[in-house]
C-alpha cells in the first residue's frame, strides 16, 4: 500500500500527464509493485464514489418506489463502477503484445489508474449537488454531457502521453476501451434490473 506522500506525488504526476506534460509519468511508480498498487486509487477514490452511487440509487429507487433497496442497488452500481475500472485494463493486457503496446502498457494504466481517482475526486460536486437540489432535466442533461465531455478529454489526453506512440494509436485505444467501458456498463444496469427511468 503507498504512503500518503507516495499518493501525493502520483496524483500529481497523473495531473501533469493531464496537461500533457509527459514528465509526469516520472512522478509514477511503473515497476511491477507499482503497477499493483495503482489500483489503491479506487481505495483512494472511494468515498467520492459513494456519494455518486447514494444520489444514483436515491433515484433509481424514487423511480421504483422501493427505497429499501437502496443498500442493495449501491452494491450494485459499486459492482459496474468497478467492473468498468478493471474489465477494459484485462482485455488490453489480453492484447497489448499483440497491438504493440506492450512496452507502454503498465505506464498507461498506471497514469489511468491515478487519473481516475483524480477525476472522481474533482468532479465529486455534481453529484453532491444533485443530492441536494432537484436538478430540472436540461440541467441535469448538460452537466451530464459536460462531464462525459471531460471525461472523454482527460482520458485521451491521458492515454496519447502514456503510449507516446502518436495521436492515431491513442485514439484507436482509447476508442477501444471506452466502448468496452460503456458496454459494460450497459449490460450491468441491464442485468442488475437497474435504470434512471420510470420503472414500467
Amino acid at each position: 500500500m503507498p504512503s500518503t506522500e507516495e499518493i501525493q506525488q502520483y496524483l500529481t504526476g497523473a495531473w501533469r500527464v493531464v496537461l500533457g506534460k509527459p514528465e509526469g509519468l516520472r512522478l509514477l511508480d511503473v515497476s511491477a509493485d507499482g503497477f499493483w498498487n495503482s489500483f489503491f486509487a479506487m481505495v483512494v477514490a472511494f468515498p467520492p464514489l459513494v456519494v455518486g452511487w447514494v444520489g444514483m440509487s436515491n433515484e433509481i429507487a424514487a423511480f421504483s418506489g422501493d427505497f429499501g433497496s437502496r443498500l442493495s442497488i449501491v452494491a450494485r452500481l459499486a459492482t459496474i463502477d468497478f467492473a468498468i475500472w478493471v474489465v477494459p485494463v484485462v482485455a488490453l493486457a489480453l492484447v497489448a503484445r499483440r497491438a504493440g503496446l506492450a512496452d507502454r502498457f503498465v505506464q498507461l494504466v498506471v497514469a489511468s489508474n491515478w487519473a481516475s481517482a483524480l477525476f472522481v475526486w474533482a468532479t465529486v460536486p455534481v453529484p453532491l449537488l444533485a443530492m441536494i437540489w432537484t436538478m430540472p432535466p436540461d440541467v441535469r442533461n448538460v452537466l451530464s454531457l459536460a462531464l462525459l465531455a471531460l471525461n472523454i478529454f482527460v482520458f485521451w489526453r491521458i492515454t496519447n502521453v502514456a503510449l507516446g506512440k502518436g495521436a492515431a494509436v491513442a485514439t484507436a485505444v482509447f476508442a477501444g476501451m471506452f466502448v468496452l467501458a460503456v458496454t459494460i456498463q450497459i449490460l450491468l444496469m441491464s442485468a442488475f434490473g437497474l435504470s434512471l427511468g420510470p420503472a414500467a
